[in-house]
């Protein structure tokens, strides 16, 4: 029997490699895509563009670049509302969220993939963490986002590094933790969630979940053209919003899992890249070159 069960699994090879699904959140981009396709795995599963209704041809330009490229139109208005429409679209094994404006690096997406098939649930992308580094963030920004990670991981018992980095990926089978609403309402209704707060809501709604987290270093480059609509003052008040919020609901709590947690990542050693305010470079993508940070232990305070 025993042999007989073994020559199954050489007939049948290898598991087949994840299906990843790549969401990408437009307004207004055109300019921009050129370089972010460029830059995309060859072995995609889809790529799907959730589109604000963009006035400057966006959506046409992401058709001429990719013939396989979805197209999602927005329901409502924000970033956490293409976000929630994207993932309903998404039909991989992995979705990855991705940027648009250029500031993401989607030649790091193998690391995230390669973290979650090393165990992990939920692949978080970190600027700050060894390997890391950003050319864009200001230091009035890296000081907020430093107060709001330690007030993060007080509530919610992490051990985050960068609370507020859009750079993610996760299983699909984590989407129903996330209870996003991509549901058809008023395109001018705005619901909890649908602005710059996805970040902030996503990483504590994983962390209530219990899920395995594990952080990716990853570099944050400049926007290449435009400007972002992100506001320093008010979108950082609505994390502040997001991280009470977040801590007295039960989101991310109530779902019954899918399946038993895989077994602790094996976490490859760090290499040393501290931190010091200033641009890093970018880290070699070559897999020996490749450091994961200390895992993160998701569980609520």
């Amino acid at each position: 029997m025993r042999r007989h069960r073994l020559d199954e699994d050489v007939r049948r090879g290898p598991a087949p490699s994840p299906r990843v699904s790549v969401v990408i959140p437009t307004w207004n981009e055109a300019r921009n895509l050129p370089h972010v396709f460029a830059l995309l795995p060859d072995d995609l599963h889809e790529v799907i563009v959730v589109d604000g209704r963009s006035v400057d041809g966006t959506v046409e330009v992401a058709r001429a670049l990719r013939s396989d490229v979805q197209i999602v139109l927005q329901n409502r208005k924000g970033k956490g509302n293409a976000m929630a429409c994207g993932f309903a679209a998404a039909t991989g094994d992995i979705i990855v969220m991705l940027d648009a404006d250029g500031s993401a690096d989607p030649r790091e997406i193998p690391r995230f993939v390669d973290v979650l098939l090393a165990g992990a649930d939920f692949a978080k992308g970190s600027r700050f963490t060894n390997g890391g580094g950003s050319a864009d963030i200001t230091r009035t920004r890296a000081w907020g986002n430093r107060w709001l990670n330690r007030t993060a991981n007080l509530l919610f018992g992490t051990r985050y590094t960068d609370l507020c980095y859009g750079y993610n990926a996760f299983w699909t089978h984590c989407t129903p933790w996330l209870r996003l609403d991509a549901t058809e309402r008023s395109s001018s209704e705005r619901l909890w969630g649908d602005g710059f707060e996805i970040e902030t809501i996503i990483n504590t709604r994983v962390a209530k979940a219990k899920l395995r987290i594990v952080e990716v270093p990853s570099f944050e480059f400049e926007r290449i053209h435009g400007q972002s609509n992100l506001n320093t003052w008010r979108d950082g008040f609505r994390v502040v919003r997001a991280l009470v919020v977040e801590r007295v609901n039960r989101v991310g709590t109530d779902v019954e899992p899918r399946r038993q947690p895989l077994p602790p990542a094996e976490v490859p050693e760090a290499v040393p890249a501290p931190w010091d305010g200033e641009s890093i470079p970018m880290p070699a993508a070559s897999a020996a070159a490749i450091s994961l940070a200390a895992p993160v232990q998701a569980q609520s305070a």
